[in-house]
Parts: structure tokens; sequence; C-alpha cells
């Protein structure tokens, strides 16, 4: 029996979400969070997270997601609360900070302080967000697996 390499996973590079509309998907995210819009055109949008992005593709068809979800992960989970409550989201019960966007797309809201998800010194750079650290369990959960700061 021959063995096949198989590939391994590295991460994520972006994440695609279908809108109703390119101009009001934009101006529906740019209430919540600060970002950099990276090109465009009549029917998608392409929104900069720094070595990642979030493709918005026009033309969503599908009912409202439940489960199916994807994290966002941001600076200040408090403002992003605040933000939806001034645009009147409604925050979906549990105990995380989940909502649908106006086309059905559920995203949740993470704090990149409680993840181990890093991003390296470079990219936290050039976002200009330098100053950003884990807290002790996300410290603790990358050094069980060996990806602690050196």
């Amino acid at each position: 029996m021959t063995s096949t390499r198989k590939a391994r996973a590295v991460g994520v590079n972006h994440i695609a979400l279908e809108v109703g509309n390119i101009d009001e998907a934009l101006a529906f995210y740019g209430s919540l969070v600060e970002f950099t819009l990276r090109s465009r055109s009549d029917t998608s949008a392409f929104i900069d997270l720094g070595d990642q992005f979030i493709a918005l593709q026009q033309g969503r068809r599908q009912s409202p997601d439940d489960g199916r979800h994807f994290g966002l992960v941001v600076d200040d989970r408090d403002a992003v609360r605040t933000a939806l409550e001034e645009q009147g989201v409604q925050v979906l019960p549990g105990r995380f900070l989940d909502f649908l966007d106006p086309w059905g797309n559920r995203i949740e809201i993470v704090p990149y302080e409680n993840i181990q998800f890093s991003k390296t010194d470079g990219v936290l750079r050039g976002m200009g967000m330098s100053d950003l650290e884990k807290n002790e369990n996300a410290r603790r959960e990358l050094a069980e697996k060996g990806m602690g700061p050196d």
C-alpha cells in the first residue's frame, strides 16, 4: 500500500459573503468596523484584514444562516456591540456576540486577545495595531502547542 502525502491546512485566506447590494454592504460593515477597501466592482468588493480579506459578492438568495457563521476578529468587541445597538441590529442569544447582517449572514465577533490565532508582528505593524496583545489563557493555549512567543 502506498502512502500519499497530504497537504497541511495553513489558515484561511478569505471569507466570501453573499450580500444584496455592494454599496449597502460596505456602508453596513463600515458602520461596525474600520476597514480598508482593497478593490470593488459593481457586484463585488474586497475588504482587507491585513494578510486576509473578506470578499463581498452581490447576489444572496438563500435563507438566513442558523448555526453556519464565521468569527470576525476585532481589537474591541465592546465597540462593535455598541455599533450594533446604534444600528438597531439584534444580537443573537447565547454567550457570544453573534448577529445576522441585513442579508442573513451570521457573524460572530471575537476579540483578538482571547484567541490562539496570531498575526505576525509585521502584519500587526502594517495594520497599525502593534499594541495588540493576547490574554493569559490565549498565551497558555499557544504555549501548549509550542506556538508561544520565543
